[in-house]
């Protein structure tokens, strides 16, 4: 195919589904690590009689099943909410059908999270809001038995076939089976897209500032929120344009396109197997004749020869941190988990931002103490992610900004007429207290608290 042939069909795929929006509605995902507070691993048999449960008592239908037959996703059929595991059966995750106001979610989100602890309180085990299950090191830390999860996992840990990248790896290839994140989704549209997705990638740096909540315990405490380098740093990373930040502007659809175009495949499908391969930027696969692709067959991994095909355009993955999907929606996804009670904080931000870009650009264009002071956006959220902030920060300027940004959010919000605002609550208090989640937790170990005290906490309503 020529370029302009895969642009047309990348447009067909990401542009295409902006241009008839007329309804703006929302899509939360919520992961959350299940933890064993005996300081011991997660037993599996205990999630499959939870999933068998939950799926009686709220009328979800099976939609996935790994390879013993186990549950690992279920579909509410009326409202279409999701229940699953992701990528093991250490994460638990609730992604809710598209809604017009956040309290229909909140609602149905509370009433899943008590029947889980409801039945994991026997078993003294919990669910928690935190990014970094603080059991990992106890944890079998294994994906779910299928094609997907397997390949998934036997690409992150291909990391040392690529000792000629100039890169650094680190050596958690494991890492989707601990960690947690707090996603949303809302409708763009075409003309909008471009500037949404420039704008909230410039408000990265202070996202770190509010939401920080993913240390490796006991290994690098100094980062806050470790996310960013278990992504940047995988065989995700190779091609840095399919994870983190832009780093360059993006004002037009062609911006857009053009980027995308500048991202790799790693994985197709043929034949009902998931194939994993070097990652292949998108206009050279579609201009490569054949290429070779590994998947797993009875527990073996066995190489396979295959030729690009258009519909393969759909394998294309990236996880950016503000992601156009083929939904026509900006996926966000830079936020860890948070503390259950502030589990709408992530949502309602975004949300209440949304219809507010511009004021919000021109807010961090004139901001000078955050902003503006020799280092963009990537490098802010670099330094912001960390325990030590950098000395030429004016740091009573910074939560002045990170105020005014909740300010024109609760503006945002308030316009919507739900009473959407109370969820910003918790994220007024981090910024009057000058802290997030992960620095709140190493202050109370520091002070002699328990983890599972923390744990406990983080996971109460």
């Amino acid at each position: 195919m020529t370029k302009e042939e895969i642009l047309s069909r990348l447009y067909d795929r990401y542009i295409k589904p902006t241009e008839t929006k007329k309804d703006s509605f929302i899509g939360v995902e919520i992961e959350m690590p299940i933890v064993n507070l005996e300081h011991r691993a997660v037993d599996f048999e205990i999630v499959h009689r939870l999933t068998s449960a939950f799926l009686k008592e709220f009328g979800f239908i099976p939609t996935g099943t790994d390879e013993q037959g186990n549950i690992y996703s279920a579909l509410n059929q009326d409202n279409g909410d999701i229940f699953s595991y992701d990528c093991s059966y250490n994460n638990m995750e609730f992604s809710f059908g598209k809604e017009k106001d956040l309290h229909s979610i909140h609602g149905r989100f509370y009433r899943y999270y008590a029947f889980v602890q409801d039945f994991f309180g026997p078993y003294n085990y919990t669910l928690t809001g935190m990014g970094i299950n603080p059991n990992r090191l106890v944890n079998n830390n294994v994906p779910i038995e299928n094609g997907r999860y397997k390949m998934l996992f036997h690409h992150l840990s291909s990391f040392s076939k690529y000792a000629c990248i100039p890169m650094y790896f680190h050596r958690y290839p494991q890492f989707g089976m601990f960690s947690s994140a707090s996603q949303v989704q809302l409708d763009v549209t075409k003309e909008t897209a471009p500037l949404v997705i420039d704008t909230f990638n410039q408000l990265e740096p202070v996202k770190a500032l509010l939401y920080n909540n993913s240390v490796l315990l006991g290994e690098n405490e100094e980062l806050l929120c470790c996310r960013d380098m278990l992504w940047e740093n995988s065989t995700h990373g190779i091609n840095p344009h399919n994870v983190g930040m832009y780093d360059c502007e993006i004002r037009t659809v062609d911006d857009i396109l053009n980027y995308i175009s500048t991202s790799a495949i790693y994985c197709v499908e043929r034949d009902g197997k998931y194939l994993n391969f070097r990652p292949v930027n998108i206009l050279e696969y579609f201009n490569t004749n054949t290429l070779t692709g590994e998947y797993l067959e009875n527990g073996e991994i066995r190489s396979m020869e295959f030729h690009p095909q258009p519909e393969d355009i759909s394998y294309l993955r990236t996880f950016k941190f503000e992601d156009l999907t083929y939904r026509g929606t900006i996926e966000f996804r830079s936020a860890c988990c948070q503390p259950i009670s502030d589990v709408m904080s992530v949502s309602a931000f975004h949300l209440g931002l949304l219809n507010k870009t511009s004021e919000l650009s021109d807010l961090m264009k004139n901001d000078r103490s955050l902003y503006n002071n020799g280092y963009n956006a990537v490098e802010l959220r670099r330094q912001l992610v960390c325990n030590e902030l950098p000395a030429y920060i004016n740091i009573d300027g910074m939560y002045l900004l990170a105020k005014s940004v909740l300010d024109l959010c609760k503006e945002g919000l308030a316009e919507r007429g739900f009473g959407e605002e109370i969820y910003l609550a918790p994220l007024y208090d981090r910024v009057e207290k000058r802290t997030n989640p992960a620095r709140s937790m190493l202050e109370r170990l520091k002070n002699g608290d328990k983890i599972n005290d923390i744990v406990k906490d983080y996971g109460r309503v």
